[in-house]
């Protein structure tokens, strides 16, 4: 490979690294474990994504069934109301075609993961949003802010 092909190689590979962080910033990795606890207490969504991806992963060892965990977007004042209302709707404890869910992952036990993507429109800047497990519950505890920035 002569000397030309090999900075012009250099420089597409530099000028592709920005791309793909800035990519990268439209997810997050979250993370439950069997201690009722997510491993971060909010979740920053740039208002340059046009989409937000949160990728869920139990990383306990309890089943589902005992120790699920799911992730479930809603404006603050909704939350406790959205948790309730799905208590007892299995298996992911959200009420079917509810219009205060934003966004909501399945319910996953130990070792198990999931992810859900949505339209980043459905959050205002400077909006009250939050995250929670809807897991009859775990809502009490399990729960953070989201912030659109």
């Amino acid at each position: 490979m002569s000397f030309s092909t090999k900075f012009l190689a250099g420089l597409v590979l530099a000028a592709a690294a920005p791309l793909a962080s800035a990519a990268d910033t439209c997810a997050i990795d979250v993370t439950g474990n069997d201690a009722l606890k997510f491993n971060t207490a909010q979740i920053t969504v740039p208002a340059t994504c046009k989409t937000f991806t949160i990728n869920l992963a139990h990383i306990g060892k309890m089943p589902a069934a005992s120790m699920g965990h799911n992730v479930v977007i809603t404006k603050t004042a909704d939350l406790d109301a959205v948790a309730k209302d799905g208590a007892a709707v299995k298996p992911d404890h959200v009420k079917a075609v509810d219009t205060r869910v934003i966004a909501f992952t399945k319910v996953i036990g130990g070792g198990e993961t999931t992810s859900v993507t949505f339209d980043t429109s459905k959050l205002e800047a400077g909006g009250d949003y939050s995250f929670f497990c809807s897991f009859p519950g775990h809502w009490m505890i399990m729960k953070g802010k989201i912030v659109k920035s």
